[in-house]
């Protein structure tokens, strides 16, 4: 890898031919001390990617919900067998991260930034070389990679306006009193991708649209008929300026609004309502919406048919489309984060310290984990001790401390 780097940095340096074989965006050019600033607009994405979509709303409420519902656990491994802990200062840290969130807030909160931006930070505080105290999350907009070498941070800048603070990273070890959690970016070494840049088209999309509705429920997109002027000989006939302002302006009053929808129009001598209905393709838009949400809702892998999303049956009953999501979202989003936090958190109490979550606890997976168990207890070539390992429950003599 490092012959690698070596070879395209030389290609760098060539010129402009090195300029369009190695775009400027490839981040591992980047200077050693420079910030990496992310190119994505965090902002934005939150704003129409969340606060007004109420798609991704719904698929990121219901996986951090989710994802913060499974509880903690804690594990010791010793020399012949491992053990769950019942109390531990660790344990402890994990329930109650700070004075102002317990555990299901905070993770709520880490995984909502993770997917609305693909990126997210955990502060750990505490004294210099001691086990933290406490475990803050970080907005993902007010942090600053300042690049490394070897694709290692050298810090973490977190700014708001014009105060910041540099978190350093250990060169050896590379730990840092900042946790980076973060989505696979196959064009970027040092940010994550967001599950909203993927489905970006599709949330415009379903934002047009509803847009487009709530100004045809206002009057305001297009009118749903006309008034014809017709003259005494009956033909075309037009209206005075005090006569035109005078009807625009009764109409706007009198029959303009969700308030007055379906109250009969008075007309003068002259005048002719004419209907004008909506054609197959101006009412298409139900279906451009419609496909729009099966799109945002798979880009955050959660099954359509749990939004709500009429058209989409790729699931039998709801129930399979819950296993679904557990199974293809969210335990895996749960274990890299279980994982990250087993090489960043766990080792500054303790080597020996596993970190984990109850599985058993979860309702979702009850069938799949039952049909399990009657699998592994009917399996007569396998030894008692065999069948608990199997099922993760460890040795019958493992104890609790």
């Amino acid at each position: 890898m490092a012959r690698l780097i070596s070879r395209l940095a030389a290609g760098w340096r060539v010129g402009a031919k090195a300029q369009k074989m190695f775009p400027s965006e490839t981040s591992f050019m980047i200077a050693p001390g420079q910030p990496v600033w992310m190119r994505r607009d965090y902002t934005r994405f939150a704003e129409e990617g969340y606060r007004r979509n109420v798609i991704a709303f719904r698929a990121v409420s219901m996986i951090a919900t989710a994802m913060a519902s499974v509880p903690w656990q804690l594990h010791e491994r010793g020399r012949s067998r491992t053990r769950l802990l019942e109390r531990h200062p660790l344990l402890t840290l994990l329930k109650r991260p700070n004075p102002m969130q317990g555990d299901a807030a905070f993770i709520e909160n880490v995984i909502t930034h993770k997917l609305i931006a693909g990126n997210a930070y955990i502060h750990a505080v505490g004294p210099k070389g001691a086990a933290p105290m406490e475990l803050h999350a970080l907005r993902p907009d007010r942090m600053v990679i300042i690049a490394g070498n070897g694709g290692v941070p050298k810090a973490y800048r977190y700014q708001i306006g014009q105060q910041q603070v540099d978190f350093p990273v250990d060169r050896i070890t590379g730990q840092s009193r900042i946790l980076h959690v973060k989505n696979v970016h196959p064009l970027d070494d040092w940010y994550g991708m967001s599950a909203v840049e993927a489905a970006a088209y599709s949330i415009d999309q379903h934002n047009q649209c509803g847009a487009w509705n709530q100004a045809l429920l206002q009057n305001g997109a297009r009118p749903s008929g006309a008034l014809m002027v017709k003259a005494a000989d009956g033909g075309a006939g037009h209206l005075t300026e005090p006569q035109y302002v005078r009807l625009k302006q009764q109409l706007d009053e009198q029959f303009s609004g969700a308030a007055n929808a379906g109250r009969p129009l008075l007309l003068e001598g002259g005048l002719e309502w004419k209907e004008m209905s909506l054609s197959p393709k101006d009412m298409d838009f139900i279906g451009i919406k419609n496909s729009s949400a099966r799109d945002i809702a798979l880009a955050f892998g959660v099954p359509p048919q749990l939004l709500g999303i009429p058209g989409d049956n790729t699931y039998a009953n709801l129930q399979e489309a819950r296993v679904a999501l557990w199974e293809q979202t969210i335990l895996p989003g749960l274990q890299s984060l279980v994982d990250a936090l087993n090489n960043w958190l766990a080792p500054m109490f303790s080597d020996a310290l596993v970190i984990g979550y109850d599985a058993e606890s979860i309702p979702a997976i009850t069938a799949r984990r039952d049909a399990l168990w009657q699998r592994i207890s009917s399996a007569s070539f396998l030894s008692d001790e065999e069948k608990r390992r199997i099922l993760g429950f460890g040795t019958a003599e493992a104890g609790h401390g």
